[in-house]
């Protein structure tokens, strides 16, 4: 189930595509067009439009769904026959493209409303599946993995100062229990040791990252990461600076056309948890300047500390606009 603001932010965009002059109007009359949604899905929605908590995401979706109608290269003020929300739950198969609505059977739409982030995956799937579809040994802990030391240690400093936790944060049905008991923050003597595990899978994991990048075909990573994927599609949403962002991707082949790749760089950052930064370098045109996207991964246990096997989220630092291969509507 999407959180409330993800429901509206969605369902809004695609509402503003059917050619209505606000949002009451296309509330009222649920339209046909909406071929997916269910009758609890239209009265959720009129409950959290009734509630006022989420005008300003209601308004900047339906805006952005009329500035897609009436894009020349988008619908070009044609209103579709069919609208398909295909967001808020998992795919059936291999996702070609992130999209969360889906139009007229072919225009597959992005929705990205106050985030940066492009992926989230296993760091394993990352770092040496590379992002691509196929199996990853994303299964252990990503942690213990790269610095089985440093990460000893650190549940050594955390037992010492609370000998109430069990031998093993990883033991069946202790995760959970071990989180809550550090949810108000590390024990004295522990924030050294988790400074170290920091730097360590950081350095580590950038290490692994390029040595996989450097056995594989860089620009095709560069596009997994970037996310140009095999089939045209459309972002709509805000900027986390609350503009506007209407953008069209292209493909691999559309990509060639206008950029050269040039590498993949990889990098261990500084910070409050283990961080690595990457670049993608690439000319335009004719130039022969390098510019490059700048991001970062940061990797973390997921609903606090030992919760659950650490994730990668994947952050886009460049603002998407200025990105090789998004092009504004």
């Amino acid at each position: 189930m999407p959180s409330e603001r993800t429901f509206v932010t969605e369902l809004a965009t695609g509402l503003g595509m059917l050619g209505d002059d606000d949002v009451v109007t296309v509330l009222g009359r649920r339209p046909a067009e909406f071929v997916n949604l269910s009758a609890e899905d239209w009265d959720r929605l009129g409950e959290l439009w009734s509630g006022g908590r989420y005008g300003r995401e209601f308004m900047e979706g339906f805006m952005n769904g009329r500035a897609f109608l009436g894009a020349p290269d988008a619908l070009n003020g044609r209103l579709p026959r069919i609208v398909e929300w295909i967001g808020g739950r998992r795919p059936p198969g291999d996702e070609v493209v992130p999209s969360d609505l889906r139009v007229d059977h072919v225009y597959l739409v992005s929705c990205k409303y106050l985030s940066g982030i492009l992926h989230n995956p296993s760091p394993a799937r990352l770092v040496e599946g590379l992002l691509a579809r196929g199996p990853a040994d994303d299964g252990r802990d990503w942690y213990q993995r790269v610095a089985p030391v440093e990460f000893g240690e650190l549940w050594a400093a955390c037992v010492r100062a609370d000998p109430c936790l069990p031998p093993d944060p990883r033991a069946p049905g202790q995760r959970r229990a071990v989180a809550a008991r550090l949810a108000s923050g590390w024990p004295p003597g522990a924030l050294l040791a988790y400074e170290a595990l920091c730097r360590a899978v950081a350095e580590r994991t950038a290490e692994r990252w390029r040595d996989a990048i450097g056995r594989a075909n860089p620009e095709a990573v560069a596009w997994r990461l970037l996310r140009i994927g095999s089939a045209p599609y459309f972002i709509l949403g805000t900027s986390r600076r609350r503009r506007p962002m209407r953008l069209r991707i292209d493909t691999p082949w559309d990509w060639r056309t206008r950029y050269r790749f040039r590498r993949l760089e990889v990098r261990a950052q500084p910070g409050g948890q283990p961080r690595v930064g990457w670049s993608v370098v690439y000319e335009r045109g004719a130039e022969a300047m390098e510019r490059a996207v700048e991001g970062h991964v940061e990797i973390r246990w997921s609903h606090g500390r030992f919760a659950q096997p650490p994730e990668a989220k994947v952050y886009l630092d460049t603002r998407h606009e200025e990105v090789p291969g998004y092009h504004p509507l």
